[in-house]
């Protein structure tokens, strides 16, 4: 027995957590693989709002275990943060929630010098979240890093010391360390906190759990199209968001992944900088946002807002080797008597019909245009009563990606969700 893998296609916000929690109930053990609290995956149920930010999206429900992989990096203040939320909430996190030893720790100086590197580019930065998030993974592969594993050694800190000076006399020439006495304290505050938790060698315990027949779910963050390989880099994230990072972020083999099911918005957004060729920078692009409430979970920043992008889409199922499909908000297009689907690109003033090494402001979007279903799909409760051009657009879609699409999402509650 091995392991199901749940992404995002697009450039995140796909609506991965709504998806994790809607399947949970298949699953023993839903593990977050890759990425920090620059995620915000959001549940809707019971007339509630939750944002996960670190904590993987299957923690609401009772008799499953919930792991924070390996592949994860952790800010230990926002964690602590998160936790006590949920218990507010009466969920009992510390019987559901499980960590790896491996998983890297977000130091107080990491955020500080994302600050510090995202001011110095100017007009070219990335869009960071400046969680610290970049600067700790620099730190694993520089092989630096402070982990989970660490914080109960006798001489953790004097390992912790040694990298906030190192990281100090890369910011001696700024204003940013000032005052840092403050959020040293509330970091090392949340580090003891955190002892209290189970920390485990997560990839012998999946590994273990596989061989029982349990049924995992490996839950993935941001977005295909945020990749450090395959991403439209610069402006990615600092991690493998695809399937082979469920192998690097959870210790699990490529031969031990079943399905991979691949999440969609029925159209498409970003957040920050970098290319994004079906933009819609108008009225429509507007409506869509104030629509689908496109506003950052993690960062409350807008969404830029766009078309469905079929190159991009065909591309992130390739690179993750998707075997079904989610389409997220569909009902945020209920009002629309056109749709549009952008099918090919121009580049270098010829039509293509893939995604190409880089995507410049030359790069321009060839669109086909599609009826709209013009009403409200909220309240359906099965394909049957679909209008026609909803069918027809889901059909469509099915036949361009040549990916089955198992899950249409027609509102953001849990309830509103159709198995097809």
């Amino acid at each position: 027995m091995g392991a199901d893998v749940l992404l995002g296609l697009q450039w995140g916000d796909e609506g991965k957590g709504k998806i994790v929690d809607v399947l949970t109930p298949k699953y023993d053990i839903i593990a977050r693989f890759q990425g920090g609290p620059n995620a915000g995956h959001t549940l809707e149920f019971e007339g509630i709002k939750h944002v996960l930010h670190t904590i993987p999206s299957g923690i609401f429900r009772d008799n499953v275990v919930n792991i924070i992989g390996n592949g994860v990096v952790i800010d230990p203040i926002i964690l602590k943060t998160e936790i006590q939320k949920l218990e507010t909430l009466k969920v009992d996190v510390i019987s559901k929630l499980l960590i790896s030893k491996k998983a890297h720790l977000i130091l107080p100086t990491h955020k500080l010098l994302d600050q510090a590197s995202e001011l110095a580019k100017g007009k070219r930065k990335i869009g960071s979240t400046l969680k610290g998030i970049g600067p700790t993974y620099m730190d694993k592969t520089g092989r630096n890093g402070l982990r989970i594993g660490d914080i109960n050694s006798s001489n953790f800190k004097e390992k912790y010391e040694r990298l906030r000076d190192k990281h100090f006399q890369l910011l001696k020439d700024t204003e940013f360390i000032n005052n840092f006495n403050e959020m040293e304290n509330e970091f090392l505050d949340s580090i003891n906190y955190l002892k209290n938790f189970r920390h485990i060698d997560s990839e012998h315990y999946l590994n273990d759990a596989g061989k029982e027949n349990k049924k995992i779910l490996a839950e993935g963050a941001q977005g295909t199209l945020l990749d450090i390989d395959f991403g439209t880099y610069p402006f990615v994230t600092s991690s493998n968001t695809i399937t082979a990072g469920t192998c690097t972020g959870l210790g699990v083999a490529p031969n031990k992944i079943n399905k991979v099911i691949g999440i969609f918005k029925a159209y498409c957004t970003r957040v920050g900088s970098g290319p994004f060729p079906s933009e819609l920078n108008d009225e429509v692009g507007e409506n869509i946002r104030q629509l689908g409430h496109e506003f950052g979970a993690t960062t409350g920043r807008e969404r830029r807002c766009g078309w469905i992008d079929l190159p991009a889409l065909k591309y992130a199922i390739m690179i993750n080797g998707v075997t079904e499909l989610s389409m997220m908000k569909a009902d945020v297009l209920d009002t629309f008597e056109d749709i549009f689907v952008c099918t090919h690109y121009i580049e270098n003033g010829e039509k293509i019909n893939y995604f190409p090494f880089e995507i410049s402001d030359e790069t321009k979007p060839v669109f086909e245009k599609m009826k709209g279903w013009n009403q409200d799909i909220t309240k359906f409760q099965s394909e049957d009563e679909f209008p026609e051009e909803l069918s027809n657009y889901i059909k469509f879609l099915e036949k361009e990606l040549e990916v089955p699409i198992s899950i249409v999402s027609v509102g953001p509650n849990r309830s509103e969700t159709i198995v097809r």
